[in-house]
């Protein structure tokens, strides 16, 4: 377990370490990323470069608003899904599940179409508009829901309490875990997503860090810089994972349990 632990672990060591390092490619040595003479130059230099602070702002609109809305909508229609009846339910849910089986390359050149028109080409509803719902999470969000008993819902109604205070006070509460879940799949998702703002995004002001940083890449070539990029595009995503790791590991354990 060791052994696989700092397996996994070694990436984000070099990438680290190499950031503090001044250093124009990666060399062949297996220690080129250990820095003799630790330095924040590389971190200076991006700070100084004002698309940095931009395209981390771009990541901040295009993360944030898909992460509330995706965890607001994989509640609402969990509930719905997992406790209402009406015609036609389980058809619908399944014809929403066969859509995660179109492949998301297959769409990109319908939908720049449809943006163009839209004109929404260099503008954030490009990325927005499309995640504001995950049925994936409306899935997990689904199960978890499922499991819990139905003796409280019947409990709430006696007292008086409608379908909304049935979901805001029962439901919600309950099923957080798996709603943080959503959460930090969406957070995650949507912060490294690289190849969809590639497509969408041609103005240089427009791109998010991750294409940023390729864009760097390509014109500096300098691996120092590149690591440096990278590490403070992994801060973000380390954290909320660390801060939701209770709630991420409890709604994926407890989500397929009925």
């Amino acid at each position: 377990m060791f052994f696989l632990g700092f397996s996994f672990l070694l990436p984000f060591l070099i990438m680290i370490l190499s950031s503090f390092k001044e250093t124009t490619f990666a060399a062949l040595s297996p220690l080129f990323w250990i820095p003799n003479d630790p330095s924040l130059n590389n971190f200076i230099y991006l700070f100084r470069n004002d698309n940095f602070l931009r395209w981390i702002f771009n990541s901040v609109v295009i993360t944030i608003i898909p992460v509330f809305s995706q965890m607001f909508f994989a509640g609402l229609l969990g509930y719905i899904f997992a406790r209402k009846q009406f015609f036609g339910r389980e058809f619908v849910f399944w014809t929403f599940m066969a859509v995660i089986m179109i492949p998301p390359q297959l769409l990109i050149i319908p939908k720049f179409i449809m943006f163009s028109k839209f004109g929404w080409i260099n503008e954030y509803q490009s990325l927005i508009v499309p995640e504001l719902w995950a049925i994936m999470g409306v899935f997990l969000v689904r199960q978890f829901m499922q499991g819990i008993p139905l003796e409280l819902d019947e409990a709430a109604r006696m007292d008086g309490a409608n379908d909304f205070q049935v979901f805001r006070k029962i439901y919600m509460p309950l099923a957080f875990p798996a709603i943080a879940t959503v959460g930090t799949f969406a957070f995650v998702s949507n912060w490294n997503d690289l190849f969809q703002p590639l497509i969408y995004m041609t103005n240089e002001k427009m791109y998010p860090i991750t294409v940023g940083l390729a864009s760097t890449l390509n014109k500096e070539g300098n691996f120092g810089i590149e690591m440096a990029g990278a590490t403070v595009s992994f801060i973000p995503t380390f954290l909320i994972f660390l801060f939701f790791q209770k709630y991420f590991t409890e709604g994926i354990q407890l989500s397929g349990l009925k």
